[in-house]
């Protein structure tokens, strides 16, 4: 001890801990200890204020100091890992349409304006514009590249619980909880150009249907409807499930939708007749959200499939773009399926709350997720293993989603290169805020 700490510093110390015996009711303890102390020290319970609580500070300033320090060492090795991984890919990873980047811990851009959590975020196919949806009734565009709001969009009456832009970005869609699917005409300054109503309870996703002459919604009443943008009018309604329809896709071609439910299952639909093609059942809680497998993940995941499940390996028949499925569920994990013959293929387990979002990387490696336990995670797609876990917010994670926005062939050597998906992500969250993701340059 004497080596260590100056004869002022142990009297200091010494009086630190007989201020703490004595103030938590040690009385024999401090006692003891006061006899034992190879010098007499000049402690008054009562008047000594410098030695007052002094022990419960430095502890508590200890513990605080180690989480900085843990935060900051973290910081540190997904710094070092982000730098590992742009040195060997050929062209710099910090290229911003660099097919192979994945996110780091630290946000470009954190848009706060919202009042109440965001729900979810739609990228503009074409410019630099996200859209983000609120419990505050709102819908705000931001320019994701500058960080900056554009305008904010008022006419629900209630939760605005989805949006999306078409494949050609003149429309935006958006629904709520008041029962309307609203059309926004991006081109005339975002002029509400149409209401369409015809749910019964509140609606949870709306999506253009290819050609973007139709729309997909689904809702807690149970149904899925089929809007004509032409008319405005409801042309089908479907019931695949007895519970509350958390959302709804639509294949690549039209042809299924792939729906999710609070019955805790997910079914493939057949568009033309509303006939269940598919039930994926296994989750032990709400389903959040579901996806079509893309085609060009497609090899990735036979990897996978061989090595967790070689007997079910075998390509099921039909198109690649609607074979296999991913569902997110509050059961914390996120399940692969056959979706033609309803089988899980594998399940990937390490969210610690409900899993609420999922979204492919372009270059078919990749799948993130988005959760409730604050994160989104990525997953290697060969091996089902998660290789990075991201804090992303302070509350609830309710979406990620990936840039559409594409590069045309002009930015490449090659003039007959096909256009490449732009590297942005955009996070939202029950905390009032959306955070965008970018490449470190």
């Amino acid at each position: 001890m004497s080596s260590l700490l100056s004869e002022r510093q142990q009297d200091d110390l010494h009086k630190a801990l007989l201020d703490y015996f004595h103030s938590n009711g040690f009385t024999k303890t401090c006692q003891q200890f006061k006899e034992e102390l190879p010098r007499p020290v000049d402690f008054d319970p009562e008047g000594d204020q410098k030695s007052s609580g002094l022990l419960v500070k430095k502890w508590t300033s200890v513990i605080r100091m180690q989480k900085k320090i843990m935060d900051l060492e973290k910081r540190l090795a997904q710094a070092l890992e982000e730098n590992s991984f742009a040195s060997s890919v050929p062209g710099g990873a910090a290229s911003r349409n660099n097919e192979d980047w994945i996110p780091t811990a630290n946000p470009k851009h954190t848009l706060v304006g919202h009042r109440e959590g965001v729900n979810t975020v739609a990228f503009h196919p074409l410019y630099s514009v996200v859209a983000s949806a609120s419990d505050d009734c709102t819908v705000k565009i931001w320019d994701w590249e500058s960080g900056e709001l554009e305008r904010t969009l008022k006419a629900h009456t209630k939760r605005v619980s989805d949006c999306q832009y078409n494949s050609k970005g003149t429309m935006l869609v958006t629904c709520g909880y008041d029962l309307f699917i609203k059309l926004w005409n991006v081109e005339n300054d975002y002029q509400n150009s149409a209401t369409l109503r015809g749910h019964e309870h509140s609606i949870s996703s709306a999506r253009f249907l290819p050609g973007d002459d139709k729309i997909l919604s689904s809702s807690r009443d149970h149904s899925l409807r089929i809007w004509e943008i032409a008319s405005n009018h409801c042309v089908k309604v479907v019931s695949p499930h007895g519970d509350w329809i958390r959302s709804a896709v639509p294949s690549l071609d039209g042809s299924l939708y792939l729906t999710c439910s609070a019955d805790h299952t997910a079914k493939v639909v057949d568009a033309q007749s509303g006939e269940v093609k598919a039930e994926l059942r296994g989750h032990d809680n709400v389903v959040e959200t579901a996806q079509f497998v893309p085609p060009h993940v497609v090899p990735a995941l036979k990897e996978l499939i061989a090595l967790k499940a070689p007997e079910l390996a075998a390509a099921p028949n039909g198109s690649l773009s609607v074979a296999y499925a991913f569902t997110a569920s509050r059961d914390k994990t996120v399940k692969i399926w056959d979706a033609v013959r309803g089988q899980c293929l594998h399940t990937l387990v390490g969210h610690d709350d409900w899993v609420r979002s999922i979204i492919f990387h372009p270059n078919g490696q990749y799948v993130l997720t988005a959760s409730d336990d604050h994160t989104f995670r990525v997953w290697d797609l060969k091996t089902g293993r998660s290789t990075r876990r991201i804090e992303a917010h302070d509350q609830f994670v309710s979406c990620i989603s990936w840039g559409r926005q594409t590069l045309g062939s002009q930015e490449n050597s090659d003039p007959n290169a096909p256009p490449r998906l732009v590297n942005v992500i955009a996070t939202c969250s029950s905390d009032q805020t959306v955070k965008i993701w970018l490449p470190q340059r």
